[in-house]
Parts: structure tokens; C-alpha cells; sequence
């Protein structure tokens, strides 16, 4: 299916660098925009144990990808697309996780 979207990483003239993550879509409820929940690990030395974080990060959701709730997807960084995106899908990896 090819998308008018000029910010599909796919079929557009977008252009994705740095940081490349996986999450779990949690919101899907604006348009064109999904909200990425990423778990991550971070060491305490004071404390000599890990802690369990997450970042939710807000990221553009092309019309060919159109990923939905629940749905594992694959992140990465991009130029600045709006005051808080500065994601894009790239693609679903798992659709809708029970």
C-alpha cells in the first residue's frame, strides 16, 4: 500500500539517525501520532542494584504502518516534526499482544 505521507520513513522523503528502540504502543488516540512505552534497566552504583524505568515517547505513525494499541513496534529518532515528536514507525514487529 503506498502512503501520501511525506514523513513515512518508507515511502516519503523522511530520514531516520541515531537512536533506534522498541516499545509497546500505548496510545493510539491522536492523529497521525502514537505514544511508545520503552522499558529500560539504569544501574544505581550507590545502591549496587538495577531499577526498572520507562519512557513514554510520543512518535509520528505513518498511514501505511498505522500501528494500534497493544502493537510491538520499532522506533527511531528523527529530525524535530513537532513541539514533542521527534520519532517515527518504522514497523510493527508483533501485532497486538494478550
Amino acid at each position: 500500500m503506498e502512503c501520501s505521507d511525506a514523513r513515512c520513513p518508507v515511502h516519503g522523503g523522511q530520514k531516520y539517525r541515531g537512536m533506534q528502540l522498541e516499545g509497546l504502543v500505548v496510545s493510539d488516540k491522536a492523529k497521525k501520532t502514537v505514544i511508545v512505552e520503552v522499558n529500560y534497566n539504569r544501574y544505581v552504583y550507590k545502591y549496587e542494584r538495577s531499577l526498572r524505568k520507562r519512557s513514554r515517547i510520543p512518535a509520528h505513525n505513518p498511514e501505511c504502518i498505522s500501528a494500534k494499541q497493544d502493537d510491538l513496534v520499532k522506533i527511531a529518532e528523527t529530525r524535530r516534526l513537532s513541539k514533542t515528536k521527534s520519532f517515527v514507525v518504522t514497523g510493527i514487529i508483533k501485532g497486538r499482544i494478550e
